[in-house]
């Protein structure tokens, strides 16, 4: 069995394409393309690949793979944002050989680029599961046109793959279905977020691992926000258009029901599902929150001003409940996914409220002002800036032309904190819509919870009315 992908490697050929004239020749480091050399130096790793034993090249030769790149890059002329694409092929632990997967790994990138591209083949063998790496150049080397990276080219890749692993009678996957990630989510995951279906892995994990029957992994996705359709096994967040079915997630019933067992036979599995059970809130903190500072989060949707700092710092008290170990009596933490989500950005909510608190900004229209001003600040020093500039290259005598650099450089440092102001002060027009949607989620969430646990929340209730 051999699971298949492939991503877009970018960087800048253009140093190395206008020095090698004879594009054979060894280049020096710094004239290479760091995305594409690197790219090649990972795959080629001595350390992961029993000193380069099994690194291969189809349509050019492993050991000058990135000089024949160049040259063909160099033939076309032809550039463009991916320089290459790098691609994995895994095999399940214990299943093959290092030498029969990087034959498979050969002939894999054979029959899928082997008409038209430069590919370098390795075969790491530094983790569990023995991997092949390739590099494919993005240029044909027939015809100079680029790969496109269609999702067909991902199906036709593990197809390829699977009918190979066949005839070497290894497992396969059958009927899997692919599912392409798409670029949203490549993005997501490079910039170090989480998507819909990476937040239910995470929350279907947790849910296993403090479970031991179908009813307690059930209530655990519950206690976490998340909606169950029995029927279908599907499992769905408030706000999310779609339910997503655990089979397809990767967890069919049989897969749940293996590590139900599993849970249910580990050592001190008892004692730690007992102190991790479905969360069942004794505090709903936003309408607490609300209660206190008699501020209501429809204000900022009702109304022609926008409390803003008042939305933002409510936000950040509800990712602190998140983000630490909440009272175990009072089992105090936001109830909805969607502030949950915005964990992930609590030093920049901080870094934002500290700039309304020292600027006095409470409302949107004192933050667009804000806005403004600071504009105009920077307007006015970088025509400061270009008059020292413009005089310095009409002035002849070094005293004074030193003199009018110092000035520049001076202007440029109060430039520096004026534009990162500007760039936070931006941050929050950006969020505030989705600050108040967290928000206004949050808050549906505390009001159903408080309906379906009518006695929990009596006194509760009736506070809140008064």
């Amino acid at each position: 069995m051999a699971t298949t992908g492939f991503w877009p490697v970018k960087g800048s050929l253009k140093a190395v394409i206008d020095y090698a004239d004879n594009p054979d020749k060894t280049t020096e480091r710094k004239y290479l393309d760091d995305d594409l050399a690197q790219t090649l130096e990972y795959v080629a790793n001595d350390d992961k690949t029993d000193r380069k034993m099994y690194v291969s090249g189809v349509n050019c030769t492993k050991d000058r793979a990135y000089e024949e790149m160049v040259a063909v890059q160099r033939r076309f002329g032809l550039r463009g944002t991916n320089v290459a694409y790098h691609g994995f092929q895994s095999f399940k632990p214990g299943e093959v050989s290092p030498e029969k997967a990087h034959q498979i790994g050969i002939e894999t990138a054979r029959r899928m680029w082997g008409d038209k591209y430069q590919v370098v083949i390795t075969t790491h063998l530094n983790t569990d599961s023995v991997h092949n790496h390739m590099v494919v150049h993005a240029v044909s080397f027939r015809d100079g046109k680029k790969f496109q990276n269609h999702v067909s080219d991902h199906i036709r890749l593990r197809e390829i793959s699977d009918q190979i692993c066949r005839e070497h009678r290894l497992s396969v996957l059958e009927d899997a279905p692919f599912f392409g990630e798409g670029k949203g989510v490549y993005w997501a995951h490079k910039a170090g977020k989480l998507t819909h279906r990476d937040q239910l892995r995470n929350a279907v994990e947790h849910s296993l691992y403090y479970s031991v029957t179908t009813d307690e992994f059930f209530d655990q996705l519950e206690g976490l926000g998340y909606e169950i359709d029995y029927d279908r096994l599907s499992v769905k967040a408030p706000g999310w258009e779609r339910s997503i079915r655990l089979a397809r997630l990767g967890y069919p019933m049989e897969t749940i029901y293996r590590r139900l067992t599993q849970s249910f036979y580990r050592p001190g599995s008892v004692a730690e599902i007992n102190e991790n059970p479905p969360y069942r809130p004794k505090v709903l903190p936003l309408l607490r929150m609300e209660q206190q500072l008699e501020f209501a989060v429809e204000h900022s949707r009702n109304t022609g001003v926008v409390m803003v700092d008042l939305l933002f710092l409510i936000l950040i008290q509800l990712l602190k409940l998140t983000d630490a170990e909440w009272s175990w009596e009072e089992r105090c933490r936001p109830l909805s996914l969607e502030v949950r989500i915005e964990l992930e950005r609590l030093d920049q909510y901080t870094a934002m409220t500290d700039l309304m608190a020292e600027n006095d900004i409470h409302t949107d229209i004192d933050l667009m002002n804000y806005i403004e001003s600071v504009q105009s600040d920077i307007a006015t020093l970088k025509k400061e800036r270009q008059g020292y500039r413009n005089q310095l290259r009409r002035e002849k005598d070094p005293e004074k032309a030193a003199a009018l650099k110092e000035q520049a450089k001076a202007v440029s440092k109060k430039l520096f904190p004026l534009r990162r102001r500007l760039k936070t002060a931006r941050q929050i027009e950006d969020r505030l819509p989705v600050v108040r949607k967290a928000l206004e989620a949050e808050k549906q969430a505390e009001l159903d919870a408080r309906e379906r646990y009518p006695r929990q929340f009596q006194t509760e209730r009736r506070r809140y009315e008064r």
